[in-house]
Order: C-alpha cells, then sequence, then structure tokens
C-alpha cells in the first residue's frame, strides 16, 4: 500500500448511521490551513496543540454546522502529522457536506487504515503494534479487548525487540569474521552463541506457543454440540445464547445442517455449532448433515456430547468415546459429555449409574438446570489463565508464522554449530531469523505486506 505524505487526508472516523455526533478526521501538512477555510471561530493556524475550539463551519456566508474543532500539531499527534478532529452533528446530510467542503478544498479522501499506515511510516508505532489497533476495533470480549491492548502498547514488539537485539550483536561479529576469513580468525565465541541461540529459541518458542490460546482468546473458541438426534442439543444452544436460535422439536433429524453462533462466557468468545444428529440415516439430506457433524469435531477446540439419559447406558456411552476418539486426536480436542433430560429421571440414580465417568455433566437443557455449571466448565477447559498487563500473547496468524520460520532458522543455525560447518552458512541462518523477526514490527516490509494488512482497516483509522 502506497500513502502519498504530501497529500491532506479525510475521513468519517466514528460509525456511518445516524448519531448524536460524529467525528471527521483530517491528517497531513495542509490539515490545519483546509480546516480554517472552512471553520469560523479562532485562527487555527495559531492556537496552541492539543486543544479544542468551538466555531461554526460555513459554506461561504451559509451556516452548515455548530461544531468543535480539535487541533494536534505533529508530530504529537497519532499519526506524526497536522491532525484535525472535527465532532459535529450526526447527520449523514451535515458530515458529508463538511466532508464534501473539505475535499473541495484540497484534502483527498483516506483510504482504508491510511491514518494509521502514515503512525507506521512516521514511527509512531510498530508493524504489530498498528495490526493490534485494528484487533482493538474489532474485540467483543474482554479478553480480546485486554490483549489488543497489551499489544498495543507494545508489549509483544519489546519481546521480538528482545530477540533481534541478542541476535544482531552475534551477527554482526560473524560478518566481520567473514571479512577476515583468510586470516582464520573468529570474533564470535562459539559456545556463548549455541547458549545464546538457545535462550532466544527458548523465547521464541513461548511465544510460538501461547498462540494456541492467544488466538483462542481473540477468534472465539469453537465448541461442537454433538450426539444422536433428539438429545437436546439446539434446546442447549437455545439456552446458551438466550434466544431462540435453533429450531425445537420432538421430530428426530430436525437439525440437518450446522448452525453457529457466538456467546461470551466470564470474558472469552465461545463459538458454538449445533450439528445433524449423529446416525445411520437413508435420508440424503439428513446424511450430508451428519457427514458435516464429524467434519466440524474434527476442528472443534471442545465437543460436547450431549445424549439422552433414558435411552443411553453406560456401555453404549463408552462406545461413542471410542468412536470419537479419532476425530477428537486430529486437533487435540477436548470431549466434555452432557446426560440430559435429568428432569424424567432420578438424578442421584443417574449420577450412581454413570459414577465412572467424572467429569460428567447432567443438565435439564428443557428446565435450564445446571447449564450455567455446564458453561463455567467450558471456560475452565480451555485453560485461559487471565489475562493482565503483562501478559505477552500471539493472536496473529502472520506473527506466528514469522516466529515459527525465525525460530527454524535458529535450530539450523544451531544444527550448524553442532556440525561445525563454516561462519557463512551460520551467519545466512542467523541473518534470515532476523529478516523473520524484523516482519513482524515492519523493520522489513513490502508494499504487498502493507497492503494486506491496512486493507482490512476501517476507512477512518
Amino acid at each position: 500500500m502506497h500513502s502519498n505524505t504530501e497529500d491532506t487526508i479525510c475521513a468519517l472516523a466514528s460509525g456511518s448511521g445516524p448519531a448524536a455526533i460524529s467525528v471527521i478526521r483530517i491528517s497531513g501538512p495542509k490539515a490545519i490551513e483546509i480546516c480554517n477555510t472552512i471553520f469560523k471561530g479562532k485562527d487555527l493556524n495559531k492556537v496552541d496543540s492539543h486543544t479544542i475550539h468551538f466555531g461554526t463551519i460555513r459554506e461561504d456566508d451559509v451556516l452548515v454546522d455548530e461544531v468543535l474543532v480539535s487541533v494536534f500539531k505533529g508530530p504529537n499527534s497519532y499519526t506524526g502529522e497536522d491532525v484535525i478532529e472535527l465532532s459535529c452533528h450526526g447527520s449523514p446530510f451535515i458530515r458529508q457536506k463538511i466532508i464534501n467542503l473539505l475535499l473541495d478544498r484540497g484534502a483527498r479522501s483516506a483510504n482504508a487504515g491510511e491514518f494509521t499506515l502514515r503512525a507506521f511510516m512516521n514511527k509512531k508505532m510498530d508493524l504489530s503494534q498498528a495490526e493490534a489497533v485494528a484487533d482493538l476495533i474489532s474485540s467483543e470480549s474482554e479478553a480480546s479487548h485486554k490483549l489488543a491492548m497489551q499489544q498495543m502498547r507494545g508489549g509483544f514488539s519489546s519481546e521480538i525487540g528482545k530477540l533481534r537485539e541478542e541476535l544482531i550483536n552475534f551477527a554482526s561479529l560473524i560478518e566481520l569474521e567473514l571479512d577476515f576469513s583468510e586470516e582464520d580468525v573468529e570474533f564470535a565465541d562459539r559456545s556463548e552463541l549455541k547458549d545464546l541461540i538457545l535462550k532466544v529459541h527458548k523465547l521464541a518458542q513461548g511465544l510460538i506457543e501461547s498462540f494456541k490460546v492467544g488466538n483462542v482468546l481473540k477468534n472465539g473458541v469453537p465448541v461442537v454440540i454433538a450426539g444422536k438426534p433428539n438429545a437436546g442439543k439446539s434446546t442447549l444452544l437455545n439456552q446458551i445464547l438466550k434466544e431462540e436460535r435453533a429450531i425445537v422439536s420432538s421430530v428426530e433429524g430436525t437439525t440437518r445442517d450446522t448452525i453457529e453462533d457466538e456467546a461470551v462466557l466470564n470474558g472469552v468468545i465461545f463459538r458454538f455449532i449445533d450439528t445433524a444428529g449423529i446416525r445411520e440415516t437413508k435420508d440424503e439430506v439428513e446424511a450430508i448433515g451428519v457427514k458435516k457433524t464429524l467434519e466440524q469435531i474434527e476442528t472443534a477446540a471442545i465437543v460436547v456430547y450431549m445424549f439422552d439419559v433414558n435411552t443411553f447406558t453406560p456401555s453404549t456411552l463408552r462406545d461413542v468415546i471410542k468412536e470419537l476418539e479419532e476425530p477428537l486426536s486430529r486437533n487435540g480436542a477436548k470431549l466434555l459429555l452432557v446426560g440430559n433430560k435429568i428432569d424424567q429421571k432420578d438424578e442421584e440414580m443417574v449420577r450412581a449409574q454413570y459414577k465412572d465417568f467424572d467429569d460428567m455433566i447432567l443438565i435439564s437443557a428443557k428446565d435450564n438446570q445446571n447449564v450455567e455449571k455446564l458453561s463455567n466448565k467450558l471456560v475452565d477447559l480451555i485453560e485461559t489463565q487471565e489475562v493482565s498487563s503483562s501478559d505477552v500473547m500471539v493472536t496473529n496468524s502472520r506473527h506466528y508464522e514469522a516466529l515459527t520460520k525465525a525460530d527454524a532458522s535458529l535450530m539450523n543455525a544451531l544444527n550448524g554449530l553442532e556440525t561445525g560447518i563454516t561462519g557463512d552458512f551460520i551467519a545466512m541462518d542467523i541473518r534470515q531469523s532476523l529478516h523473520y523477526l524484523g516482519e513482524i514490527t515492519g523493520q522489513i516490509t513490502s508494499d504487498d505486506l502493507l497492503g494486506n494488512i491496512f486493507s482490512n482497516f476501517c476507512i477512518g483509522k
């Protein structure tokens, strides 16, 4: 993505629907000058940075609106340039009129993410922090919000910076050796380099392993609700979502396709997938649904297997667990057994019958009995620690891929040290590792990479 920093850009920075207040953002070398041509109040060229001024917007002598204008002079602004944030009334007509006036006077419409792109280009933030801005805007739970805030404030960048700094010193010594290759000297102590690589590898592995939790907190935990037809799966989904999302009927095989929806439990997003009942069937449409159920199980983090305590036996349940072992193992999914319809049977008697299944939860989905207990168990199963301001987690698949490649290059360098290969090959592996780490924070970029990242932003950010 290319941004001509000689241009002054503007865009609506608040929501697009009607509102009490709307905010229009302007950034660039002529931001103050252009706004000053339509603003009647104080001369914005003469005011201090970080001040707010009341006045009116006029087209010639015609009053358009009463506004508040916030002035931020570069480099002490979000983008590092002169920035105006103009607060007007939230009428779609008013804000479009103001934007048109700005465009007429020399501004241009901002591209998606262009304000944040300029902040990156002006070194107000690195690339991973810029991506965290997008994550913050799209965060839908307390956990994803905390992670985005932590990364936007530079926690992840700081960890990557430490890894690169450790490696750069030794890389420079090895590069120096190459200049004196004919004299057969070593500036970089090989044992110290080996210890360093192992140290950086450990740090990288910790970040890589955090992706499993971080990605879940950001995007939601995929939970498949599976079981025989008429086990109460759809009723349970409706109780968790607190709405009639799935059709509930006493007729077996009502759910023939997957139904997906989200719920936030204890600050974590769960993506629930209600599936077709698993059974042998001659109905072609239902058979497709059963096939989809088995496919969903292979991609889930948790599988809730529901069964009717009135028709199942412990022996039948053991057979089911055995059948599910292979699809569960493919993705390392966890299995939660849920016995339903205890309102139709004595609960203590059922517990005694299934005494060998320690983690099983008994519920009545119809009466909402023990459904909250089930929700709490789901939160416990994902084993996510409380996210604090000091936590550093990888939540971005691009970062995860770059870290994995960087670590692989380090392992190549370590293998080279152990087998005694020449310094130029070791230097090549370390340079490659530094390259991948640099891609994360933006020290190494391409227009295609920037375009891919910032095109996913909203226009006003």
